[in-house]
């Protein structure tokens, strides 16, 4: 039997300019670059760790 991986839907819904450079650097460490893409990740302590990094720039969908 294998383990079902909890699943993290994020969005960038607002731009990385004028921000310092690491939370550019987290955003496309999450494969977000640009506004409006959306990404299912796998829900780790550090996908967590660089979503709360940047989470003024993100929405969070948890169960969807």
């Amino acid at each position: 039997m294998t383990k079902v991986q909890k699943k993290v839907r994020v969005t960038q819904i607002a731009s990385a300019n004028r921000r310092p450079a690491s939370q550019t650097a987290t955003l496309i460490g999450l494969g977000l670059n640009r506004l409006h893409r959306m990404r299912e990740l796998e829900d780790t302590p550090s996908v967590r760790g660089m979503i709360n990094k940047v989470k003024h720039l993100l929405r969070v969908e948890e169960n969807f």
